[in-house]
């Protein structure tokens, strides 16, 4: 009888207010990011707490932390929440209103080649949708993604202790290219590694998994150390360099494809073997995204398919042409 009673009792504002303080492990972020209170979030956690005759969070130099009823009742929550949000979505949706608005992260090394089909896949089920697209660093979207700042993320598999919380699903591999612009010194690779120091290189950010993967590549064709460099993740910025200051880019071959395709830029012909790297769909595994946010995934993972599907047609058209040329 009363398990029924404290059902019947239980407001969103209860459920809305127990998640943000799970999320943020704080009262007072978690009134930060409701607009409200610090009192008021306590009052209403205090008002949850006696009705479901439970302790929820225990409090101290760490912020609040949820106890093991609190861990117990987090998803079910959760999914209370989100099954309300997608009811709210199709009613909009029905009466022509935006039916909802999305928040992603991509990285910048990504978002060219995936985010147009993606997009252009998504628009044809939820044409009034609105997407607000975030390009960052990987370890920037990881921390806006567990602080609830976007949905999901599309990125690339961090150390296990960045990716407590989340979740990730490989969607493909990418190597990484060098590359330089049509008529480059370097074009031919004659001098190669040796000439490298002759002419500005551009590196993905220290710290980054490209990275590593550009400085294996340098030791692995014998190059001496670069001591003088760019280091960037802007793809508009890195194109520019490369096409008007004659700089080696070091770059996922993703964001240069349409350049390497239309013969803006040209790879250098140095093996990158072992060079690629996994990217994946990242979420949050305590909650569950709305029904848009369903289709939006679901046009990432069909861009993610197209996109392996093109590179191996790609792969086996060039195996063609040299066979061609050596018969």
């Amino acid at each position: 009888m009363y398990r029924r009673l404290a059902d019947s009792r239980v407001k969103f504002r209860h459920l809305q207010c127990f998640l943000a303080v799970a999320q943020f492990g704080s009262v007072q972020k978690a009134a930060e990011s409701l607009s409200v209170t610090q009192p008021a979030v306590s009052k209403t956690i205090a008002e949850l707490e006696a009705l479901l005759g439970v302790k929820l969070f225990e409090r101290g130099r760490h912020g609040a932390v949820p106890t093991h009823e609190g861990q117990l009742f987090m998803p079910h929550a959760s999914a209370c929440v989100s099954a309300l949000r997608q009811g709210v979505e199709l009613l909009a949706r029905d009466e022509g209103a935006a039916a909802a608005t999305l928040d992603i992260g991509v990285l910048p090394t990504v978002a060219t080649a995936l985010v147009p089909p993606m997009l252009r896949a998504f628009s044809g089920q939820w044409p009034r949708a609105v997407v607000r697209l975030t390009t960052a660093s990987n370890a920037e979207l990881l921390e806006r993604l567990k602080a609830g700042e976007i949905g999901f993320a599309v990125g690339r598999l961090a150390d296990p202790e960045r990716m407590v919380g989340l979740s990730f699903e490989q969607l493909y591999s990418e190597p990484l290219a060098v590359v330089v612009r049509v008529g480059h010194p370097l074009q031919n690779g004659a001098g190669l590694p040796a000439r490298l120091a002759d002419f500005p290189v551009v590196l993905p950010p220290f710290g980054t998994l490209i990275r590593q993967a550009a400085d294996s590549l340098l030791a692995a064709w014998g190059a001496a150390p670069v001591v003088s460099f760019v280091e960037m993740l802007s793809v508009s910025v890195g194109r520019a360099l490369a096409l008007e200051n004659d700089a080696v880019w070091f770059v996922p071959s993703g964001v240069v494809e349409y350049d390497l395709r239309h013969g803006a830029l040209v790879r250098l012909p140095l093996p990158s073997a072992g060079s690629e790297e996994p990217v994946g769909l990242i979420q949050r595994t305590d909650t569950q995204p709305s029904i848009a946010g369903r289709a939006l995934i679901d046009a990432v993972r069909r861009a993610a398919r197209e996109r392996v599907a093109a590179s191996a047609e790609a792969a086996a058209t060039r195996k063609r042409g040299r066979r061609s040329k050596q018969s």
